[in-house]
């Protein structure tokens, strides 16, 4: 399994392309500009990848602005979870709110849940409903590959934000975050939504957002 990280737009947002025997995922198409959105096809043609997903962890803007067009280039539909999809059909709010240029992402397809699978090449990820910075907020673990995609959820020595944005809550986050993602091994490599990647372990013990238990 490869997993190869972007960083993009002035919120400095990570997408990444996972690949796995010739099959690949992208999650949270940050890029934001045609350069940006170039770097990622330039991605998967020099690998030669036949793309079988494109994932969200959440709907907020910093993590969607290439979804219209990698689902037009690909022929595939973004997978979400239901509770963040309003953030889709209001994504051009979102675009005049933040005063940042979208082009606003075609409805999802598949709505992903708690126990949900996604599998490509020879790589099965579990899907975790891990709300608090939005209330779809989702993560994707790949137990085999000993990693986990956490989105805004958990961070290098931080958590997702839960002040000046609707719909978060700082007790759900925190319950997301102790009785999903800290009962994962702690050699488990985090590569969150910001950031560089971490690990479980690493954060158990030093992200000081993490020593009092909810």
């Amino acid at each position: 399994m490869v997993v190869h990280s972007f960083t993009f737009n002035p919120f400095q947002t990570n997408c990444y392309v996972c690949h796995d025997a010739g099959e690949g995922v992208i999650v949270d198409p940050s890029c934001m500009t045609e350069a940006e959105q170039q770097e990622v096809l330039a991605y998967v043609d020099q690998h030669d990848l036949t793309i079988r997903h494109l994932l969200l962890t959440h709907g907020h803007i910093d993590h969607i602005f290439g979804c219209k067009l990698l689902a037009e280039h690909f022929g595939l539909r973004w997978q979400m979870h239901a509770d963040d999809k309003p953030f889709i059909t209001r994504s051009m709010e979102q675009s005049v709110a933040f005063g940042m240029p979208l082009e606003a992402p075609p409805p999802p397809g598949r709505l992903l849940d708690e126990g949900d699978t996604v599998t490509f090449g020879e790589a099965t990820w579990e899907v975790y409903h891990t709300p608090g910075h939005s209330p779809g907020s989702i993560c994707f673990y790949d137990a085999a590959g000993g990693f986990v995609i956490s989105g805004d959820v958990l961070f290098r020595d931080s958590i997702g934000r839960t002040m000046g944005l609707p719909q978060t809550s700082l007790p759900q986050l925190m319950a997301s975050i102790f009785q999903k993602l800290l009962r994962l091994p702690d050699e488990t490599t985090v590569y969150p939504g910001h950031g560089p990647a971490t690990t479980i372990g690493r954060e158990r013990a030093q992200n000081p957002f993490l020593q009092v238990p909810p």
